[in-house]
């Protein structure tokens, strides 16, 4: 195997455009995949010399993030606001400190493991993903880039070079919850995101995970919640029509208790 360290964004692509090369930022999914033999590439690309890549900044109602923004940066008030409350909340449930450390949220939404924890905050927010190659650049709305479990619009000789998350207004409470046992992913998860306007609730986002091959956004749920008050009853019926997806039975209950908890918690942090 050849291994290449990458100074700039046009090495990285040039290195990827035989497609068959892997990339290495935080290793934490291809080294796993490395040592279980699951993946051989003939070449590993190292993008972690790559200063550019390295970025997270706020502008026209996005937050910005790079390939090399480490999960840890979010357990910190590095971003402000309603938004990075609910990266904070999220980021928690990641792993454990050493894989916070050196993993990416990019890595993650790229290697699209079916529970993982970015890929549902980027579906369910409606965050769009940027892909580059010699060819030039394209914008992928999250819902329309995971395809599978571990599959993705991703071509081989393309880089996931930028996620765009929307600034959530004020008055927007989050929450996160999930159903882990023996491993680092979760059984069940939900995520949600509500805005409350003068006791009304204007906009809600609900997302659920491992109910599906891919992160699922519950219109079903939001459309419950959107219009009326966010109390008890409001949260049971959102709760209820989350679970009405097509997993197991189990999961469906799990899939409820989740979501009630995470809309719970968005309603104690307004």
């Amino acid at each position: 195997m050849q291994y290449l360290a990458a100074r700039d964004e046009g090495g990285v692509l040039e290195a990827l455009a035989d497609g068959e090369t892997s990339v290495l930022a935080g290793g934490q999914s291809l080294i796993i995949d490395l040592r279980k033999k699951e993946k051989c590439p003939p070449r590993v690309v190292d993008i972690n010399r790559v200063a550019a890549f390295d970025t997270l900044t706020e502008s026209d109602g996005f937050l910005h993030v790079g390939p090399l923004i480490r999960h840890r940066v979010f357990e910190s008030a590095t971003v402000a606001g309603a938004l990075g409350e609910l990266l904070r909340v999220v980021v928690r449930h990641i792993g454990h400190p050493p894989i916070r450390a050196r993993g990416t949220m990019l890595g993650s939404l790229a290697y699209a493991h079916p529970a993982a924890e970015w890929p549902v905050v980027a579906v369910t927010l409606g965050a769009e993903l940027v892909l580059a190659g010699l060819r030039g650049r394209r914008t992928v709305p999250a819902a329309n880039f995971f395809t599978g479990p571990y599959s993705t619009v991703r071509r081989p000789d393309e880089l996931l070079v930028e996620v765009r998350l929307p600034v959530l207004p004020p008055g927007t409470g989050s929450g996160y919850a999930e159903d882990r046992r023996t491993t680092i992913y979760p059984q069940a998860a939900a995520m949600a995101a509500v805005t409350v306007t003068d006791g009304v609730i204007t906009a809600a986002a609900v997302g659920l995970v491992n109910a599906g091959p891919c992160p699922v956004r519950s219109r079903a749920a939001e459309s419950v919640l959107v219009g009326g008050p966010f109390s008890d009853a409001a949260i049971s019926m959102a709760a209820e029509a989350a679970a009405e997806v097509d997993v197991t039975t189990g999961n469906r209950r799990a899939i409820k208790v989740q979501a009630r908890r995470a809309l719970s918690q968005a309603r104690e942090r307004l």
